[in-house]
């Protein structure tokens, strides 16, 4: 996720690493709060495969700075880390679909919508093996609870994507 979220960051304008971890923060605190520590190397990994290029600078003060740009091909793997299937993990899942969701207005229309019934389809199946653990086991109050609460926020995450899937395909 946290290179996704580079990439995003870096589409939209020329940062330092110290940039990046605002502009992260300032878009997507509700969702994740990335380390230094997980943000240094993801944009080293970034810069090796070619999807974000350097600039060294000395700035004002005398104070070596990095500032950080994506290249075309880092375009290119931001769309394609939006595009990717979903997650497997469930715990995983709704946390990146909700970070792909937030980020999909780079992508063309009909990839949109591509991405938004992948992330349905995924949702579905979520919650019908959610509902088919709690309908087959014998689940004490607080795992049902929790379990309960897991069909819920499947069920507002698929309302969700049906209207963005409305909006997407003009109805």
């Amino acid at each position: 996720m946290i290179e996704l979220l580079i990439l995003f960051e870096l589409n939209k304008s020329v940062l330092t690493m110290y940039g990046v971890s605002k502009e992260i923060r300032g878009d997507f605190s509700v969702l994740t709060t990335p380390s230094y520590g997980t943000i240094k190397p993801a944009l080293r990994r970034l810069e090796k495969n070619g999807f974000v290029k350097t600039q060294k600078t000395i700035s004002s003060g005398g104070r070596p700075s990095t500032y950080y740009s994506i290249t075309k091909d880092g375009v290119e793997e931001l769309k394609r880390l939006i595009m990717e299937p979903p997650l497997e993990n469930p715990i995983q899942f709704l946390p990146m679909a909700r970070v792909k969701i937030a980020c999909a207005d780079i992508l063309e229309p009909q990839n949109q919508l591509e991405m938004i019934r992948n992330l349905k389809t995924k949702a579905e199946s979520i919650l019908i093996d959610t509902q088919n653990l709690i309908a087959f086991k014998d689940l004490s109050f607080f795992p049902k609870m929790v379990f309960d609460n897991l069909i819920c926020e499947c069920k507002n995450f698929i309302s969700l994507l049906e209207g963005f899937e409305n909006a997407c395909s003009g109805k």
